[in-house]
């Protein structure tokens, strides 16, 4: 299948360089015709291995990700021929997404088997230990069966600078999360009390290693000073280092360290930090297995609109659902009238650890996981020399903490429940009681959350709205004992617009139609801060650098910045202003650079041609990105039912090109990022 990559940043990392495969519709979704079920095809002896992030590996029903030899491009099919020579159909999803009588049929054991069993799926396939199915070997007879996804491979330098590779069946654990969320889906009272073991598994480890190794935070020490460099570099290497993890926690002598605090500039707002806690990375390992055991659990507990931290949601998502909620209903004009822009003061710093914990029981009663969890939240912080104790909050920059603050923030979100879908629920319940109150002329309140940032579109009087933004605090100080921002949190006409996760959003009249719709615009705020961005990499002092230095310095910020606001009402004149101030911006920086130089020298030395009517600034194969680039695209709105990999009742749900950052290390394809 063709490559299809899309980026997407939250509003604070609007410029950094993230990239993900396309979206991919599920496997057993009912969308192929019998003439594309039953057509016949035929063998590929010539494939190639897949480059990462080329889209072109594929998912088993359930989510399981096919060998990326196993896949073709669109359009081409392939056949295997068993020993009686007789050819069988293999239906082929035209997404690149294997199905059959058999897809899934694969039963795997439970998480606490060694990392090397078979797990019952290797000699049904015939495949080799470890390396997957090989391109040259033998038919297989019989019928056709799913085939297994290859074991994440990672390597350790031991002494010497040799290196040992580990396998990890990270299907087995992907299949632990399914079962994990559709147990908590199915029964919302459900509670847990074995899941350290889970915890502790070596294959759990393996894959929390694979997260953070992969992470440039990995680079970063914490008060211990250790980094994942010195830790391949010792005797052992990476194995080790997770035995004595894996030892420290069935022994119950791991003790989490305090966190290194660091300030950080705040994007757009001069002079104000926001802390960032550093823990060391062996508490990082340890909160990551943790996420991905418990993460599947509480999920299933989160409200639709809530878009925060989650798998396979992002910013786009929730301001699709607002621009969704301002446009025009099959009855006439969007109802929303005010829009109550909400803010806690502090949020990750003034969360109550008992309120929390008293959440985190009505999921999981088990002792050593809920000591952990307590022990974590109860870490010091060295800040600055000085070392404190918190009483409350969670260190931002720990693996676990926006997790832990979607679980307390979740009371939130149950407040506005009467208006807002429900976990589980479907979404015509939910405008149903809105038009039940709307004909009744009682005012409607609808919350759209991102971690802490949230707004609540408001179909009602203004006074109606100011009443509400005073219940909001009271609820918030006497339930979460948080407070809302009474300064921040403004009241403002749909009409007039505002600000909301980078985007300026309004209600205002379409040109073509002249219906009031919500649009999308780019803040101008954004745009100007983007621009002192630039001068501040093309300022004078800067002409030392080589011009290698400098595209490799502009060339991520202009693309991550281009793919977060591609979806902005006006984004392509935008886009047009931006690249002809661009050029000129460069053209003055080389001039400077080479003084005494004629233009004709140096638009000849630095300008490659992009197409055969237009010329960009680059050097050899590389040249400076362009904002037009690509294009204005309109984000599809994907509803309240989105698939975060474990939700197979989803299944039926289309899937759109656009696709938010990778979810947890794994693309819509299901191939794992390394």
């Amino acid at each position: 299948m063709p490559s299809r990559s899309h980026t997407s940043a939250e509003p604070t990392n609007a410029g950094e360089d993230a990239t993900s495969d396309a979206a991919i519709r599920p496997a057993n979704e009912p969308v192929m015709g019998s003439h594309q079920t039953n057509r016949r095809v035929k063998p590929r002896h010539d494939q190639t291995t897949c480059q990462r992030g080329s889209g072109q590996d594929g998912l088993r029903a359930g989510g399981a990700p096919v060998p990326s030899s196993t896949l073709g491009t669109r359009g081409e099919s392939k056949t295997r021929q068993p020993a009686d020579g007789t050819a069988l159909s293999a239906g082929r999803n035209p997404h690149g997404v294997e199905s059959g009588p058999t897809t899934g049929k694969g039963k795997l054991s439970e998480p606490g088997n060694p990392a090397g069993a078979s797990f019952g799926m290797a000699e049904a396939t015939g495949e080799r230990d470890g390396g997957g199915r090989s391109s040259h070997s033998s038919q297989r007879t019989g019928k056709p069966s799913t085939w297994r996804r290859g074991a994440v491979q990672t390597a350790s330098k031991q002494e010497g600078g040799e290196e040992s590779p580990a396998l990890v069946n990270t299907e087995a654990i992907l299949n632990m999360q399914r079962k994990l969320y559709g147990w908590s889906r199915n029964d919302p009272e459900k509670v847990y009390s074995d899941l350290f073991n889970l915890v502790c598994d070596e294959r759990t480890l393996h894959l929390a290693w694979c997260y953070l190794s992969r992470n440039s935070g990995s680079r970063t020490p914490g008060i211990d000073g250790v980094t994942r460099r010195k830790i391949e570099e010792r005797p052992g290497g990476v194995r080790r280092f997770w035995e004595m993890i894996r030892t420290a926690l069935r022994n119950g002598t791991h003790v989490p360290q305090p966190v290194r605090q660091k300030l950080i500039p705040k994007p757009g707002k001069p002079g104000k930090f926001r802390p960032l806690g550093i823990p060391t990375l062996t508490d990082r390992l340890v909160q990551m297995a943790l996420k991905i055991v418990l993460e599947p659990i509480f999920e299933a507990d989160f409200y639709p609109t809530s878009y925060g931290f989650r798998r396979g949601r992002s910013t786009l998502d929730a301001l699709a659902m607002i621009h969704h909620m301002l446009g025009p209903t099959p009855t006439g004009a969007s109802p929303v009238a005010y829009v109550m822009e909400g803010d806690i003061s502090g949020c990750f710093d003034a969360i109550d650890h008992h309120l929390l914990m008293q959440s985190v029981r009505k999921r999981v009663k088990d002792a050593k996981v809920l000591r952990f969890l307590r022990a974590f939240l109860k870490a010091g912080i060295l800040a600055e020399g000085n070392f404190r104790h918190p009483i409350a909050g969670t260190p931002q920059g720990g693996i676990i903490s926006p997790l832990l603050a979607n679980i307390c923030l979740s009371a939130l979100d149950a407040r506005y429940a009467r208006w807002i879908p429900s976990p589980g629920e479907t979404v015509c319940r939910s405008q149903w009681r809105r038009r039940y109150d709307r004909e009744r002329g009682r005012p409607i309140f609808f919350l759209v959350r991102y971690a802490d940032d949230f707004v609540v579109l408001v179909s009602g009087t203004q006074e109606e709205a100011e009443a509400e933004k005073a219940a909001l605090a009271a609820f918030l100080q006497q339930e979460l004992h948080m407070e809302l921002s009474l300064e921040k949190t403004q009241i403002t006409p749909a009409t007039e617009g505002f600000e909301f996760l980078g985007y300026w959003v309004v209600k205002e009249r379409a040109k073509r139609t002249g219906r009031m719709v919500g649009k999308l615009r780019i803040p101008k705020g954004k745009l100007q801060e983007l621009r002192r961005r630039i001068k501040a990499k093309t300022d004078r002092s800067t002409t030392a650098q080589s011009w290698e230095d400098l595209l490799g310095d502009l060339n991520p910020l202009i693309a991550g910045w281009r793919n977060y606001y591609r979806y902005a009402t006006g984004a392509t004149k935008n886009f047009s202003r931006l690249d002809n101030w661009l050029w000129r911006r460069i053209w003055l920086w080389l001039r400077k650079k080479h003084k005494g130089v004629n233009g004709h020298t140096i638009r000849r030395r630095y300008e490659r041609r992009e197409s055969p009517t237009r010329w960009w600034w680059g050097e050899g194969p590389t040249l400076l990105r362009r904002f037009c680039q690509g294009g204005q695209v309109r984000y599809r709105y994907r509803g309240t039912r989105i698939s975060n990999g474990w939700n197979r009742e989803i299944d039926g749900v289309r899937f759109y090109p656009e696709v938010a950052r990778p979810i947890s290390g794994f693309t819509w394809v299901g191939e794992l990022l390394r």
